[in-house]
């Protein structure tokens, strides 16, 4: 039917496209019409191209190809690279074959647009998905609109600016935010600011707890804690604060390198956030936060292994170790 190249650093947006195209296979005989392929050697990538699918509908191979761009072992000869040609001009009826790219985001890796590989795939239905830019806020709102639509749900503009300034431009974690809010927005499935202030942890609300911490006044900290469990779960909090130390470890231990780099090891996809980060943290010991998201890491692992019976007071005595 189609053969298709799909690259770039938004994995979220790929996994998206990826998902429509699988939902649309016939769902009893998936198993026999589904297929991913990681990094296939030259002769598994050539029956997995010219063999004919099964009689039950349409067909989709997804093949994940990172390592014949960024590893040095698959490289293709002359020979290969035509045969592969010659496979994807002649795809089989009903098979749909999508080569995936996803490059690790702000890692400065490129595709080589003069790989012989590159130029084969490019003449196919080819598309680059490019992360926002964390300035085109604009953009970054009318994917919010068009992905709370797909929930069935309507949110409010001040609302996508509340989690725009909490989050970002990391798309999955818009998309998980958006499922939260489904129950809170039923019947009318209005998603509006107060209930995104009131059922998102924002990064405020972690940066309160933590910094008051850093800063020895245990007391507000508790209080912080306390204001969250209110609309809040210890464990997802626990979890969301360990995300957030998890970062600004990396944000300390490595405030000598340049702020892509550490944008690439933390995960944050905004720089002017990770530029707030390492100035905030400047006068924060990296021993006391190793020390807090340790005692944290401890409290979390007892109380899922069923050994705290009061969850609250051991995450309030982890918090002022």
């Amino acid at each position: 039917m189609a053969v298709y190249f799909f690259y770039g650093e938004e994995d979220f947006n790929i996994d998206l496209e990826l998902n429509d195209m699988r939902s649309k296979l016939n769902p009893d005989f998936l198993s026999m019409s589904y297929h991913v392929l990681d990094n296939p050697q030259f002769q598994d990538l050539i029956t997995a191209l010219r063999s004919s699918p099964m009689m039950f509908g349409s067909s989709l191979t997804v093949i994940n190809i990172n390592n014949y761009f960024f590893a040095d072992n698959y490289n293709f000869d002359d020979n290969q690279l035509a045969e592969i040609e010659d496979a994807l001009n002649n795809n089989q009826e009903s098979l749909d074959v999508v080569f995936v790219v996803c490059i690790p985001y702000n890692s400065d890796k490129k595709l080589d647009s003069r790989r012989k590989l590159f130029k084969i795939l490019s003449k196919f239905n080819v598309q680059e998905f490019k992360p926002f830019p964390s300035y085109k806020t604009a953009e970054i709102s009318a994917w919010i609109k068009n992905r709370a639509k797909t929930k069935k749900l309507k949110i409010n503009e001040d609302a996508i600016e509340v989690l725009i300034e909490h989050i970002g431009t990391n798309l999955r974690q818009f998309d998980g935010e958006l499922e939260k809010l489904k129950l809170s927005a039923y019947p009318e499935n209005l998603v509006t600011k107060k209930m995104v202030e009131e059922n998102c942890i924002s990064n405020q609300d972690l940066f309160n707890i933590t910094n008051y911490l850093m800063q020895g006044e245990k007391g507000k900290a508790l209080l912080e804690f306390k204001r969250l469990l209110d609309v809040k779960y210890p464990l997802e909090i626990l979890s969301a604060l360990q995300t957030m130390l998890r970062q600004w470890v990396i944000i300390k231990a490595k405030s000598s390198c340049s702020i892509s780099e550490i944008m690439k090891l933390s995960g944050i996809k905004n720089e002017y956030r990770v530029q707030n980060l390492k100035k905030n943290l400047k006068n924060v010991s990296l021993r006391d936060l190793v020390h807090l998201k340790e005692s944290l890491y401890d409290v979390e692992c007892r109380i899922k292994s069923g050994q705290v019976l009061d969850i609250n007071s051991e995450v309030e005595i982890a918090l002022i170790r």
